[in-house]
C-alpha cells in the first residue's frame, strides 16, 4: 500500500503551523482509504510553532469557504491523535508521496520530532508527485477546493496513478 500526504500550514517553515492533513492509502488502481484531520492550533502555538505574515495573507486572499474549512476552530485534533494516525498508516508504507519533498514532508517530520516522536518512515520511501508530473508533463487540474488537504491529497493520488500507468511503473 502507498500513502499520498498533503497539508497545509500557516508557514512555509519546517517549524510551521500545521492546519489540516489529508492522507490517501493507494495502490496503482484504486484509493482504499482517506483520512482528514483539522489539527489543534492553539495547542502549536504553545509549543511556539511558526506562523508567517506572508501565509497569513496569503491565506486572506483564499475564498470563505476555503478560509473556514482550514482557519475555522471547529472539528480540531489533538496532534498526538494525527501522528498516532500518520504513524500507524506510514510506517509499513511502500512508498510515501507528497507534492514535494521540501514542504509537506519535512513540515511533518519538524513535528513529529517537536513532539519527541521517532519520524515513522524512512527517507528511500519518500516520493515526490511534482517530479512525476513534470516527467508526465501534466498539472494538477484548478478546482475550487484546491488547499483542501484532503481534496488536494485525493487529486494527487489520482493524476499520480494515472502517470505511473503511462509510464509502465508498477508501486510495490
Amino acid at each position: 500500500m502507498n500513502v499520498m500526504i498533503d497539508i497545509e500550514t500557516l508557514c512555509t517553515r519546517p517549524s510551521a503551523v500545521v492546519l489540516t492533513v489529508g492522507i490517501v492509502e493507494f495502490d496503482n488502481t484504486r484509493i482504499h482509504n482517506k483520512f482528514y484531520y483539522r489539527l489543534c492550533v492553539d495547542e502549536q502555538l504553545n509549543k511556539n510553532r511558526t506562523v508567517d505574515e506572508g501565509t497569513m495573507q496569503w491565506w486572506s486572499e483564499q475564498n470563505s469557504a476555503v478560509q473556514e474549512e482550514a482557519l475555522g476552530e471547529h472539528d480540531r485534533t489533538p496532534v498526538d491523535t494525527v501522528l498516532d494516525t500518520v504513524t500507524r498508516l506510514t510506517y509499513n508504507a511502500d512508498s510515501i508521496w507528497g507534492q514535494g519533498y521540501g514542504f509537506d514532508m519535512t513540515i511533518l517530520e519538524n513535528l513529529f520530532q517537536q513532539y519527541g516522536r521517532n519520524i515513522p518512515w524512512n527517507f528511500w520511501k519518500l516520493r515526490d508527485s511534482r517530479t512525476i508530473f513534470d516527467v508526465c508533463k501534466v498539472r494538477l487540474p484548478k478546482t475550487e477546493n484546491k488547499h483542501n488537504a484532503l481534496d488536494d491529497a485525493v487529486q494527487q493520488t489520482e493524476l499520480l496513478q494515472g502517470c505511473l500507468k503511462t509510464i509502465g511503473y508498477v508501486t510495490p
